[in-house]
């Protein structure tokens, strides 16, 4: 029985074209990535821990270790930022954002503050 977060068919080939492909030479790549991907929006969605990745997944080492690659090598950013651009061209709107709102908050803690404060029980 599939997760929610599982990719749909429809949703996986839009993002086939994302992943890198197998290293040359060596011994050819044998794990999913559909599951991998699917493993990590599990991950991502649940909050839960990497060790416990359902067993339906690949091994959590072997998600993981993809996560990272993805991450390093900027492959989650050119993800984003096609999927970004297919949906704001569906709507109507230019590819790529021409502003942006950044949301700010200050939160105060004490009324006395500073390292001066805290060395009073020294004196």
């Amino acid at each position: 029985m599939p997760y929610q977060t599982d990719l749909t068919d429809s949703q996986w080939n839009q993002i086939l074209v994302f992943i890198p492909p197998p290293k040359p030479g060596g011994r050819p790549r044998t794990t999913d990535m559909r599951r991998v991907i699917d493993g990590i929006l599990y991950i991502n969605r649940s909050g839960c821990q990497w060790r416990m990745l359902p067993f339906e997944f690949p091994p959590w080492v072997t998600v993981y270790s993809y996560y990272r690659k993805f991450r390093l090598d900027g492959t989650w950013e050119r993800m984003h930022t096609s999927l970004r651009e297919t949906v704001r061209k569906k709507a109507g709107r230019k590819p790529t954002p021409s502003a942006a709102i950044i949301d700010s908050q200050s939160v105060k803690t004490t009324e006395k503050g500073g390292s001066g404060d805290m060395m009073q029980g020294k004196k």
